[in-house]
């Protein structure tokens, strides 16, 4: 039996998937989330329920682990301390390398505000002394899709800038090779796809996978944040929203890179395949 690897989130988009390539592998591993449902549904019989910002019991849930896969938590305002938090407790039980789920160019005046949150988690667990690795998201494919409104119009201030999207499986895949594999000490890996679309593109991919007429609505800084008004969303929320679109506009989105294919031994899925492959993620445009 291997060293143990606990994954956190485990029961989410990028958590089950790396739970179940770890286990397929034969890997001996331990899957934390908050719903005992859920983690009773993966393909592992050692699961905890713990919380990232609930320091005793986290420390409880990652005694004897090793390797520690930490998924970002969800945005919110207190969301870098609730990291740390996750972060001091693994310490603590003795983890000895730490792998996180940051974002594409985290820094600390990233135009996307949530980026930021990553750039000072990176900085913690820097701090520790701990052996890390950093895969850095670009956006999500599956998000793109979730982008463009039940009417067909995807709508933001992303001027005419790229982005190079990843699919989740990639990025799993990627994870999951870290995580079994040796050499990745103290590197940081940029998870993205193969191009980098334009929001034009974006939806012409779209229109074509879908047979339905999909265009995308540029809009200024002033107009978006009036067009998400309707949500009723917490400012910090909305301002992370538009200006994950503005970090598009000024560049900050459009970086390719061959790191998955590096991890992998495969290239990484197109916006094309991605949609071919999964036509659920695109059903409600086709009810008109």
């Amino acid at each position: 039996m291997g060293e143990l690897i606990a994954v956190t989130g485990a029961t989410g988009r990028i958590g089950r998937r790396v739970v179940g390539r770890l286990a397929e592998a034969g890997a001996e591993v331990r899957a934390l989330g908050r719903d005992p449902a859920r983690l009773a549904a993966l393909p592992v019989t050692d699961t905890r329920t713990a919380s990232y910002d609930d320091g005793a019991g986290m420390r409880a849930a990652l005694d004897g682990a090793a390797t520690l896969f930490l998924v970002s938590a969800h945005e919110a305002p207190g969301r870098v301390r609730t990291h740390a938090t996750a972060v001091d407790a693994a310490v603590a039980a003795g983890v000895r390398r730490i792998v996180y789920l940051s974002y594409l160019n985290a820094a600390p005046h990233a135009t996307f505000t949530f980026a930021r949150d990553h750039w000072h988690t990176e900085q913690h667990i820097r701090s520790t002394g701990l052996p890390f690795t950093f895969l850095r998201d670009s956006t999500y494919q599956a998000d793109l899709v979730a982008m463009a409104s039940s009417e067909g119009v995807l709508r933001g201030p992303a001027a005419d800038g790229r982005v190079g999207a990843v699919t989740h499986d990639d990025v799993a895949d990627s994870a999951a090779a870290v995580l079994l594999g040796e050499g990745h000490d103290d590197v940081t890996y940029d998870m993205t796809g193969p191009e980098a679309l334009s929001f034009d593109e974006v939806a012409a991919a779209l229109s074509a996978a879908s047979g339905r007429t999909v265009t995308y609505h540029p809009e200024t800084r002033e107009e978006a944040y009036a067009s998400r008004a309707v949500y009723d969303a917490p400012e910090w929320e909305v301002e992370g929203w538009v200006t994950s679109y503005e970090a598009v506009a000024v560049g900050e989105m459009d970086d390719v890179s061959d790191d998955v294919r590096t991890l992998t031994g495969h290239p990484p899925q197109s916006f094309a395949e991605f949609l071919a492959a999964h036509p659920e993620s695109y059903r409600r445009l086709l009810s008109r």
